[in-house]
């Protein structure tokens, strides 16, 4: 799933530290955990110290949140509404079919991660994912600094495939780096 914790580098990491006002150098060490977990428990979040989608959303980043399968929270129940399937949210092999099929009938790039491109055209975050959500989660000339990774292989990924997703393509996601570190 896409999220932030301690030990990742990247562009979303820097983003992040900049919402929460600490320094920021882009490496998600302690001092960004215990920010994350001071932002979590001050808005009635579950306190973990990772940034996934109701993090995001809560800190005013929508542009962060990119939803894949493993995903797990409201955001994902409330995508899952909208598709029209059983809303458990759990992100898994039928919700990405859904969101596949969803992406191929709007004209999206059909990936089967619903990102602020998809979300946006879903009737329960077009209040918050405009346009200039959409366009802000794509990486800027300022972050071509930071090296990217694939997001990591999980469980229930395309065997036909057998390997990782990659972010989206212009993804700040796409800036990224230390999945298994």
């Amino acid at each position: 799933m896409s999220i932030l914790k301690r030990g990742l580098k990247g562009a979303p990491v820097k983003r992040l530290q900049e919402a929460l006002g600490i320094g920021a150098d882009g490496d998600f060490g302690p001092g960004t955990e215990k920010a994350v977990r001071a932002f979590q428990q001050a808005n009635g979040l579950a306190v973990d110290g990772i940034a996934g989608p109701d993090t995001f959303t809560a800190m005013g980043l929508p542009e962060l949140v990119l939803l894949r399968v493993g995903s797990r929270g409201s955001a994902v129940k409330a995508m899952q509404e909208d598709l029209g399937i059983d809303a458990d949210g759990r992100f898994g092999p039928g919700t990405k079919k859904a969101v596949m099929a969803f992406q191929e009938a709007n004209g999206l790039v059909v990936d089967g991660m619903a990102g602020p491109a998809t979300l946006a055209k879903m009737n329960s975050f077009a209040d918050v994912i405009t346009d200039a959500v959409v366009q802000k989660a794509e990486a800027t000339p300022e972050e071509a600094e930071f090296e990217g990774e694939d997001l990591p292989e999980i469980k229930g990924a395309d065997p036909v495939k057998g390997s990782a997703e990659a972010a989206p393509k212009k993804s700040v996601w796409g800036k990224i780096k230390g999945w298994f570190g």
